[in-house]
């Protein structure tokens, strides 16, 4: 196998990270998680599924014009559909 198929070895100081306790780590760019922050924080749903959908033409077309991550478009706008009809009821 040539060098070029192989990863350069890790520049991390890593003897030097285990030897580290929680009172050497500089928290100072790291907020503290309060009530307001978890109040706006997004709960993740879980991995996706893989399906087969079938979407009218005009419409896949539409999201495809919208460039690279259309299906994540897609994912979202059905997101939000849901969570207004959950509101609704």
């Amino acid at each position: 196998m040539s060098a070029s198929h192989t990863k350069p070895p890790s520049a991390t100081d890593w003897a030097r990270l285990q030897a580290m306790t929680d009172d050497d780590i500089d928290f100072s760019d790291d907020p503290e998680r309060d009530a307001h922050f978890l109040a706006q924080a997004v709960i993740w749903p879980g991995p996706k599924k893989q399906i087969t959908l079938r979407i009218d033409a005009d419409v896949l077309g539409y999201f495809r014009e919208q460039g690279r991550g259309y299906q994540t478009l897609i994912n979202r706008v059905l997101r939000k559909y849901v969570e207004a009809q959950k509101n609704r009821a």
